[in-house]
């Protein structure tokens, strides 16, 4: 779709610039697999990222840097949705395929399921969705609701902001909150000042899409700070080192959010090795880079370290109510340096 520069654009996403947007530092380029060597060894967990925009090539590549686990929050798909089946099939995706997917590159996948701030705003069908939501949050890898919270911060966004707070309460799951990409500091105080009016304990809400202007607000209030590593819009990780130099490791954690926009999976690796580089503490790093992801979410009680923690055999043959990641006669993981497909 072409705009003009005075056009808005309909559905906003993950990759549009923002008031916030800081331009792409002037600086020699930094060869990322000169790096690598860097983070050898160590275990990442991305909290939330949208595997379902992603391809295998990128499953492959996470596995061989370091990503062990990961959460995929509900979001919406870069066009609205138009009826309630989209949304069953979608919610069912996470807890299904996707999640299939990811364990046959190594990668343990759970999720968040909420409406998303921006199809919160049709709300007939806002409210069916709120009907079978119930439906979803109890299953199995589940670990909270989300990303909800404000996008054009309109009042139908506040309403099932606050509907789905509630169903959180009632099924003890943390909140991870998705803050908005335009007046960006008002949105994140409205959505923590929210959620202390319906009596969330802040130690159970991850707040998302940080930025410098917002964390100091988030940690004092006593929620978790995440930061979407993403290019151009949201956080360089130059930026994150400096953010995690001036108020350390506690409460706060790093994501990719990457999507089916100009993105990168390797984003928490990738800031990992940059953090080393800058003399940032092998522990700090393990902390933002892992260990949070794992204390926040894991309050849902559905994150089992040992499910990824020690290597486990992979099957790439292994079926999916009959369907597999291989097609035709396809082998498992070729080899992605060779010059030559076979």
């Amino acid at each position: 779709m072409c705009l003009n520069r005075n056009e808005t654009a309909p559905n906003p996403s993950h990759f549009e610039e923002s008031e916030e947007a800081v331009a792409a530092p002037a600086h020699r380029e930094i060869a990322w697999n000169d790096y690598r060597d860097l983070i050898k060894g160590m275990r990442f967990f991305d909290p939330h990222i949208h595997m379902v925009s992603r391809t295998t090539d990128d499953y492959q590549a996470m596995h061989q840097a370091g990503i062990v686990a990961l959460i995929e929050p509900a979001f919406w798909l870069g066009q609205p949705r138009t009826g309630l089946s989209s949304f069953k099939d979608y919610y069912s995706s996470l807890v299904g395929w996707e999640r299939f997917r990811s364990s046959q590159f190594g990668i343990k996948h759970y999720c968040t399921m909420g409406l998303n701030s921006r199809e919160a705003n049709n709300e007939p069908l806002a409210e069916q969705v709120m009907e079978i939501l119930p439906l979803y949050i109890y299953k199995e890898g589940v670990v909270g609701v989300g990303e909800i919270g404000f996008d054009d911060q309109t009042p139908a966004e506040e309403k099932y902001y606050r509907l789905q707070l509630e169903l959180a309460k009632e099924a003890k799951l943390p909140v991870q909150i998705h803050t908005p990409h335009r007046d960006k500091k008002k949105g994140t105080e409205r959505s923590m000042a929210i959620a202390l009016e319906h009596g969330l304990d802040p130690s159970w809400v991850i707040v998302d899409h940080n930025n410098e202007e917002t964390v100091k607000s988030v940690l004092d209030q006593g929620f978790w700070a995440a930061f979407t590593i993403y290019p151009f819009t949201k956080m360089g990780n130059e930026r994150m080192v400096k953010v995690v130099e001036q108020y350390g490791p506690e409460r706060i954690m790093v994501n990719s959010a990457a999507d089916w926009g100009i993105s990168d999976p390797l984003a928490i690796p990738k800031t990992a090795a940059l953090m080393k580089m800058r003399g940032i503490s092998a522990e700090t790093i393990r902390l933002v880079t892992y260990q949070n992801a794992i204390d926040a979410f894991g309050k849902s009680g559905q994150i089992d370290v040992s499910d990824f923690e020690s290597a486990s055999s992979i099957d790439q043959t292994e079926k999916f109510h009959g369907n597999s990641i291989l097609r035709g006669g396809q082998q498992p993981a070729p080899a992605k340096d060779s010059l030559v497909i076979q």
